[in-house]
């Protein structure tokens, strides 16, 4: 059995990068952008990718490497402080039966960028807490305590205390992350 282009398995992973991408940057565009960043370093630099490893770690290292790179840009740019150009933006009211799904993302997106990284990459995409570890650049510890600290925090949020209706297990976070980036593939 031959083993298969490398190429070809990074292209197997291409939505998981974008929901990755997307729970970074918490923002459909932006989040392309990195995509196209983060896939032409990796089509790129393909040969390093040593073939019979993580590939998925691999391209999702990159993501994140490339994410960091970009957010330490844009601190350098000029913000809108005033708010003269965000005001005249305008949102469309959601359906009701999605407003369980805009609490959650709402809460998500409020979460420190290390906490959705280790939820995005335990809970959504199934890394193990050793390879989500490796991918974050942090001891498994960390990974650990990011991820108590992130389902803490969403069940205070969510006010789902020991009243609520719902617990915030991997399989929960899951259902909800899941059915939060189909809806944003839309």
């Amino acid at each position: 059995m031959s083993t298969p282009n490398p190429r070809d398995e990074l292209l197997e992973y291409l939505a998981d990068m974008r929901g990755f991408a997307r729970s970074l940057t918490r923002n459909r565009a932006k989040a392309d952008d990195l995509m196209q960043d983060a896939l032409l370093k990796a089509w790129k630099n393909i040969d390093r990718y040593k073939p019979g490893t993580n590939m998925k770690a691999w391209l999702f290292t990159i993501i994140r490497n490339t994410y960091y790179t970009q957010h330490q840009r844009a601190k350098r740019e000029v913000a809108d402080v005033d708010g003269a150009f965000s005001s005249k933006l305008s949102v469309k009211p959601d359906h009701d039966g999605r407003l369980h799904l805009k609490d959650f993302r709402t809460a998500f997106e409020t979460l420190p960028v290390e906490q959705r990284e280790a939820l995005v990459l335990v809970g959504v995409q199934g890394f193990s807490y050793e390879e989500a570890a490796a991918t974050a650049g942090v001891a498994m510890g960390t990974i650990k305590s990011r991820l108590n600290r992130a389902r803490e925090r969403l069940a205070e949020i969510l006010e789902l205390n020991g009243d609520g209706e719902m617990e915030l297990t991997d399989t929960a976070t899951v259902a909800v992350i899941q059915q939060d980036h189909s809806l944003v593939d839309r």
